[in-house]
């Protein structure tokens, strides 16, 4: 029986979200990739199941087709979505959603995005720059304000990396 309560972006993932990344995860590693999330979107009537993978030289579209091919296999043969579905495989991207407490510490410094199913200090959207992560809560700083938020209280974060557009125009 698949433990199906595990942590994600801080929150505890769906069941479903939990049972899709213990039964995909072990396929994707096996190819060369970290399964960096999966999302399970139910717009309407027929859900998506969104994986985002990552891989040190980076992610091409071709990654994306093989990766998808081998999940659906696994996913026609288990069956753990009713009914019928899309499948979506892409790279994180730069602005990245963060799924697992051990996302956050690699994007100290950097702006990020949190949604909070509660809210702290009366609010439930923040968006600064991250000043600490640890395993049970995150710092982000808003306004020279610092607010401490905890993980299991996060909905959705996304890390937003700062693009230096304004290049040393003295080495051209």
């Amino acid at each position: 029986m698949l433990d199906v309560k595990k942590r994600a972006g801080g929150n505890i993932m769906s069941g479903k979200e939990a049972l899709l990344t213990q039964l995909l995860r072990p396929t994707v590693e096996a190819m060369g990739y970290l399964l960096w999330g999966i999302e399970l979107i139910s717009p309407g009537r027929r859900p998506t199941v969104r994986l985002y993978i990552e891989a040190e030289s980076g992610v091409t579209v071709d990654d994306c087709a093989q990766v998808s091919h081998q999940v659906s296999g696994i996913l026609d043969v288990e069956d753990p979505i009713i009914g019928e579905y899309t499948l979506e495989v892409s790279s994180p991207g730069v602005d990245r959603l963060l799924f697992h407490p051990e996302h956050y510490p690699l994007y100290i410094g950097e702006m990020i995005d949190v949604r909070l199913r509660l809210p702290v200090e009366g609010r439930r959207r923040f968006k600064g720059n991250l000043a600490a992560a640890e395993q049970e809560k995150i710092v982000i700083e808003v306004d020279d304000q610092a607010y401490e938020l905890p993980l299991r209280s996060v909905d959705r974060a996304r890390a937003h990396p700062r693009l230096d557009i304004n290049q040393d125009k003295s080495s051209k």
